[in-house]
């Protein structure tokens, strides 16, 4: 699996490439490596879907949004990492939609 580096969001593979479905992001795929996708794994990593305006189930809190400067973002958590290593804290702007991850370094 690859995860976007802008968002976090697991890559999907299209024609040699690594595709952000969340921010759009594109990577190239390594030639010398054998990669295996199916549906159930992409399917499987869907974390949050918002249609027509309707408000988020996730939670909000005060942070700074590096794009607009907006003080509330929508955020939740991910193991991106090894299983020993904390997780990621992911956010959303509640203004301008925009994405950032804070890692615990």
């Amino acid at each position: 699996m690859e995860f976007c580096d802008e968002c976090g969001s697991m890559m999907k593979a299209e024609d040699g490439l690594w595709v952000c479905g969340s921010c759009g992001h594109e990577e190239p795929k390594d030639e010398g490596q054998n990669y295996t996708v199916t549906e159930g794994q992409e399917d499987s990593e869907v974390i949050e879907t918002s249609q027509g305006g309707e408000e988020s189930a996730l939670p909000t809190t005060e942070a700074h949004c590096p794009e607009c400067g907006n003080d509330r973002a929508r955020w939740y958590m991910q193991q991106i990492r090894a299983a020993d290593e904390s997780e990621t804290r992911f956010f959303i702007c509640t203004e301008c939609e925009h994405k950032w991850r804070e890692d615990d370094n």
